[in-house]
């Protein structure tokens, strides 16, 4: 906010007011009684509650002093009291928690509004208030009445009615005798009420309206149909579980303790005047089900009811969420104008992009979402656009989105100690057929890196695991010349039911993979291929050591038994067959970096039972440095001179000052 300015001023008077509620409340509890002071105290009698814009409207009688001594029954209503209509702030009837019958007594500052052509007085700034309990029989009731929750009717009240924006043929003209405003239009599609349990309350097709005229605690009797743009999983911070049937609404439950992985399933809607919120769901037990609710829901018609507010974000607040929402923008059908006739020649995309976004959740034990399966794709919906690895490095956009096709060829864990696995970082080096069959300034392999806040199914982490394989990453962040794999984006072993290729190649790869070779453009952390000569050995950081070759335990211990043997207590078994980790430092020439010393690092197991050494012309450094191990009368000295490669290496670091390049031999998947 800007010093000294009407909203600071504002917001330092909002703080005032609600500390001053805040303490009258807590003097009013301590003293344990009616505050003496009858001054301008207004006394009322609730005839009729009911809500409208958030506000809680209550049709009340004036009381006098000495009607008001009196218990709520023994009240008698008198026709010449006069009627107020009472308007009464969320917090303060939460406060309250009137009913009919209740007598509240409302402090100053208090003001009455009189209206034109309207006989009943509005009462405002009610914001000290007390309700009072004048017998043990209206204790005693209040006490029943508190374990049972009041249903309170709520008036749904349509903005552009309010401001007079529809045209005169769609106005509603049907009035009550209570003046009450006609709620939204009822469902508009071709379902029966078994389809859509939720079918038989109000439809709206505006977030922004719905949020408007049913506040921030969430709605109960209306409903918002949207458009499934997007379904993803987030880590969850408080877990809630479901069962999931069909075309059955999603009913959760609060849960204590969640076994891990964490993670809350999450849609990303769009409703009909294009605006977006993120809805997050349940929390699911298996992150292997968030391709199967990707597959069945994206792109369907969605009904919310029961949603709550979690908080209203900006761009600023949530470059993540926004990146993602503008790659959906704009709209690639016309989306409605608030306040315009709804005709479709008056509808437009031409608008500025979502400013902000709602992220809504589900309020335990009720209705909440339910997806229309079996209804068409919305023409709203916009699928991934898929894109070549060649195609995407060359835009030089900054924090876009992209979706793309690619081979796995490494996998690495970023070795951070001081943090825990689960939060560390991965490296994934990829490749595909644009970037295999470029010719001129495009790398053969680029690095993804997947952030601990990417969730990852199991299905994904155990295929990486095993093999190379061919991924879909969906909506990645590319920029900077990184593409990263942050909150919301997917990735998947097939590739979606719907995705746009906008002419890109997405053929599959036929021959071998190829690596660029290390040359004076090589950066570290990425990936490359060397041949050079062994010019030394640096045998003073040469080491082995023996780990088991059931659960990797490298802290194995001699057999009390047979001390020949070695002895694995994780296991709790004779380790027969051991494997032998090893770790060298090698120094090459490479022709391609002639000034610059390299230096290979060598850090690979060994079965200890079996031993090949090839000794083709230009044997790889694993093999040279196995002979080196194993054959105790083999010489350092018959190895320097040896051509080695085409070596898989990963770049460690580039330096100038000393003019060095670390590697690491590595095996691609």
């Amino acid at each position: 906010l800007c010093r000294g300015g009407l909203a600071e001023r504002l917001c330092r008077l909002q703080n005032r007011e609600r500390s001053a509620i805040s303490f009258w409340r807590h003097q009013c509890i301590s003293d344990a009684n009616i505050p003496s002071d009858k001054s301008g105290v207004l006394i009322v009698k609730i005839l009729e509650i009911f809500e409208e814009c958030t506000i809680q409207v209550a049709i009340c009688q004036q009381l006098e002093q000495s009607t008001a001594m009196c218990s709520p029954e023994d009240a008698v209503i008198n026709s010449e009291e006069p009627i107020l209509k009472v308007l009464f702030t969320r917090e303060t009837a939460a406060h309250l928690k009137s009913r009919p019958q209740d007598v509240i007594h409302i402090y100053p500052p208090w003001q009455k509004l009189l209206l034109r052509n309207t006989d009943v007085p509005v009462i405002m700034n009610t914001y000290f208030s007390q309700k009072v309990l004048l017998s043990e029989h209206s204790e005693a009731r209040e006490k029943t009445y508190g374990l049972a929750k009041m249903l309170i009717r709520k008036n749904i009240i349509s903005l552009a009615q309010t401001f007079r924006l529809d045209d005169l043929d769609d106005e509603l003209h049907q009035e009550s005798s209570d003046n009450q405003v006609a709620c939204a239009p009822q469902i508009r599609n071709n379902c029966d009420s078994k389809q859509h349990p939720l079918a038989l309350s109000a439809v709206n097709d505006s977030l922004l309206e719905m949020v408007e005229s049913q506040g921030a605690v969430g709605w109960r009797e209306a409903q918002v149909r949207v458009v499934i743009q997007r379904v993803y999983c987030l880590p969850a911070r408080q877990g809630y579980r479901s069962h999931i049937q069909g075309n059955n609404p999603l009913c959760a439950t609060p849960i204590v303790n969640t076994d891990p992985p964490n993670v809350r399933l999450c849609l990303l809607v769009q409703d009909a005047y294009g605006m977006f919120s993120e809805v997050q769901l349940q929390s699911l037990s298996s992150t292997d089900d968030t391709e199967q609710y990707g597959r069945r829901w994206e792109g369907k018609f969605c009904y919310l009811a029961g949603m709550k507010i979690l908080q209203r974000t900006t761009r600023g607040r949530a470059l993540g969420l926004f990146s993602l929402i503008d790659s959906l923008w704009p709209p690639v059908v016309p989306v409605k104008v608030p306040g315009q006739s709804q005709d479709s020649e008056m509808m437009t995309t031409n608008l500025p992009p979502p400013s902000f976004c709602y992220i809504l959740t589900i309020q335990s034990g009720e209705v909440h979402v339910e997806v229309d399966e079996e209804e068409q794709i919305s023409d709203l919906y916009q699928p991934p656009a898929v894109h070549g690895l060649k195609e995407i490095l060359r835009n030089g956009g900054c924090n876009e989105r992209c979706s793309f096709w690619a081979q796995v060829l490494y996998l690495r864990l970023q070795t951070k100690h001081s943090v825990p696995i689960n939060q560390r970082e991965i490296l994934l080096f990829v490749t595909d057929s644009t970037l295999q069959n470029a010719v001129h300034m495009t790398p053969k392999a680029v690095a993804v890196s997947v952030t601990a806040s990417c969730v990852l199914s199991t299905e994904i982490t155990e295929a990486l695991s095993a093999a190379s394989q061919l991924l879909f990453f969906k909506d990645a962040l590319w920029g900077n010349g990184r593409i990263i794999c942050v909150e919301r984006t997917v990735l998947l072993l097939q590739k979606p039911l719907l995705c746009s290729a906008a002419g890109a190649d997405l053929s599959e790869l036929t021959g071998p993979v190829r690596l660029d070779e290390l040359d004076s453009t090589t950066q570290a952390n990425s990936i490359c291929a060397l041949r050079g000569t062994v010019v030394g050995v640096n045998e003073s950081t040469a080491f082995s050591w023996p780990i088991c070759n059931r659960c990797g335990n490298g802290k194995l211990e001699l057999c009390p038994q047979d001390r020949e043997l070695l002895y694995c207590k994780q296991c709790s078994e004779v380790v027969i067959t051991p494997v032998l980790k090893m770790q060298l430092e090698v120094f090459l020439s490479c022709p391609s970096r002639s000034q610059s010393t390299i230096k290979v690092k060598v850090c690979n197991e060994i079965s200890s039972f079996v031993l090949y050494v090839d000794t083709t012309e230009c044997p790889g450094l694993f093999v040279l440095l196995t002979m080196l191990l194993f054959l105790q009368t083999y010489e350092v000295q018959s190895v320097l001179g040896k051509e080695v490669g085409l070596l898989n290496c990963y770049v460690h670091s580039v330096t100038s000052h000393p003019n060095c390049v670390v590697l690491e031999e590595i095996v691609l998947l």
